[in-house]
C-alpha cells in the first residue's frame, strides 16, 4: 500500500470543499473495494477522505410526493441496516432481499449503498434493484434517473468529486431478485430483479455485462404475458457479455432466461 493523507471531514459541505484542495483525493465509506485495491496497490490516491461520518447520508426515510410514496436510502446506509430495516420491509422487501444476499455478514456490516452504486462492479447486486425500481441518484446538486447512471465497465455518471447523498426508490407493487451466486465471493454471476408497476413490468440485470442493464425485451413479453413461458422466445444475443472461468457469455445469456423465469413464477405464486 502506497503512503497517503487520511482526513475525516465533518459535514458533507466540508468534505466536497476539501476534495478540491487535494492533489488525487478519493472518497471512502465502507472501504470494501477501495482498501482491497489499495493494499494491492491497484489504486493509490493522495488522500483518502472518510465520509462514515456524515449522518446526513445516514438513514431510511420515507418521502410523499407528486409520485406516491417514494423511499430514500442515505448514500451512507449500510447494508445490514437495508436488510433489517422496518420501512424497507413494510413498503419495499425485496430491496431487503438484495441487501441481505451482498457478499457476507462483514461486508453488510461495512459496505454502503452509495459505495456499491458508485463503484459500479458489474457483479454487484444494488445496480439491477436501482434499475428495475425506478430510483433516481442524488448527488450534491443533481439527481440522476438510474437508466443513465450506470455507463460501462466501472463507470458511471458521477462526475471527479461527486458524493452520493441517496437514493430514492418507488416500490413496486410486486417485485423478487434471484442470483445465481458464486459461491466464493457471493457476487452475482447473473442477478435478475423483476418489478412490478401498475404501468409495468421492469427487468434489472446484474453480472452478465459491463455493467447492470434493463432487459428491455424480456419486460416487452412480460407486459404482453405475465407468464414465465412468455420469455421463452425473447432472443438475448451474448455479444459484450463477461465470459470467465466461472461462466462463459452463452451461459450468461441463458441465465438471464432462468433467473426471469423463475422470478415470475415465485411472484405468481
Amino acid at each position: 500500500m502506497h503512503a497517503f493523507d487520511y482526513h475525516r471531514p465533518t459535514s458533507l459541505a466540508d468534505a466536497k470543499a476539501l476534495y478540491a484542495t487535494l492533489e488525487d483525493p478519493m472518497y471512502v465509506s465502507g472501504g470494501m473495494t477501495l482498501i482491497p485495491s489499495m493494499k494491492q496497490r491497484l489504486a493509490a490516491p493522495s488522500d483518502l477522505i472518510d465520509l462514515s461520518s456524515l449522518s446526513e447520508l445516514q438513514g431510511i426515510a420515507q418521502l410523499n410526493d407528486a409520485h406516491g410514496a417514494t423511499l430514500r436510502v442515505g448514500g451512507l446506509t449500510r447494508h445490514n441496516e437495508v436488510a433489517d430495516s422496518a420501512l424497507i420491509q413494510q413498503h419495499m422487501p425485496v430491496l431487503g432481499q438484495v441487501a441481505a444476499a451482498i457478499g457476507d455478514n462483514q461486508v453488510r456490516n461495512r459496505g454502503t449503498l452509495g459505495g456499491s452504486i458508485a463503484n459500479a462492479d458489474p457483479a454487484a447486486d444494488l445496480p439491477a434493484a436501482l434499475l428495475a425500481m425506478k430510483a433516481v441518484v442524488n448527488t450534491q446538486d443533481r439527481q440522476t434517473p438510474a437508466d443513465d447512471f450506470f455507463l460501462d465497465l466501472f463507470e458511471t455518471a458521477l462526475d471527479a468529486g461527486d458524493i452520493v447523498v441517496s437514493v430514492d426508490f418507488s416500490p413496486p407493487l410486486q417485485a423478487v431478485y434471484e442470483k445465481f451466486r458464486h459461491p466464493a465471493s457471493g457476487y452475482a454471476v447473473v442477478g435478475v430483479l423483476v418489478a412490478r408497476y401498475a404501468d409495468g413490468v421492469r427487468v434489472g440485470v446484474t453480472g452478465a455485462g459491463p455493467c447492470a442493464f434493463r432487459a428491455c425485451a424480456m419486460e416487452e413479453a412480460l407486459n404482453q404475458e405475465f407468464l414465465p413461458q412468455a420469455v421463452d422466445a425473447v432472443d438475448i444475443p451474448d455479444a459484450g457479455f463477461n465470459s470467465d472461468m466461472h461462466a462463459s457469455a452463452e451461459y450468461r445469456a441463458h441465465l438471464i432466461k432462468v433467473l426471469t423465469k423463475r422470478a415470475v413464477q415465485t411472484l405468481l405464486s
